[in-house]
């Protein structure tokens, strides 16, 4: 249940619709390039489907990840929702090395891996990114919008399950949150 309160910030995160892999490993989706995969059909009418909610009327700006499939997402909000699009490269997904050096797919399995295991916990000395360092950059992009009262962000599940306690949302899911201002 969303409880709104005078002096906070609205924020529905809806994570990107389902992406298509389908040239995964092959031209620019390899390593890092994978971001730029764009959503499938089924990606597509699950975002069409999601920007008939309800609660995202009234919103007054859409926020979104630089990835292919979240910023595809949110040009569809913004279309059927007629709101604007402001791209925030702290609204990436999780990353397994906290310092922004590419990790081969093997160490980054890896580190998902005790991700995981250790429910997105860090111990000392761990390169990837915890669930609180995905949230400290979330709420640091927040900031920078306070002017606003509802806004949208399209986004990532693990970014938004380190936001809203929400374990990793489906494709084309709507979770609240409230950024006390």
């Amino acid at each position: 249940m969303e409880t709104f309160h005078e002096a906070s910030m609205n924020v529905y995160f809806i994570r990107h619709g389902q992406t298509d892999y389908s040239l995964k490993d092959q031209k620019i989706y390899q390593g890092f390039g994978v971001n730029m995969a764009p959503l499938s059909e089924e990606g597509i009418r699950q975002i069409e489907e999601a920007a008939k909610d309800p609660r995202l009327k009234d919103a007054e700006l859409i926020l979104t990840s630089p990835y292919t499939r979240a910023v595809q997402t949110a040009a569809i909000l913004s279309r059927r929702l007629d709101l604007p699009i402001a791209v925030e490269t702290d609204l990436h997904e999780w990353v397994a090395n906290k310092h922004y050096i590419y990790e081969e797919n093997e160490t980054a399995h890896k580190a998902f891996h005790e991700f995981m295991e250790r429910n997105g916990e860090a111990t000392e000395g761990a390169l990837w990114e915890s669930s609180e360092d995905i949230r400290q950059r979330v709420e640091a992009v927040l900031k920078k919008y306070r002017q606003y009262h509802k806004i949208i962000v399209a986004g990532h599940g693990y970014m938004i399950q380190a936001m809203t306690g929400v374990p990793h949302p489906d494709n084309g899911e709507i979770c609240f949150y409230q950024e006390k201002l």
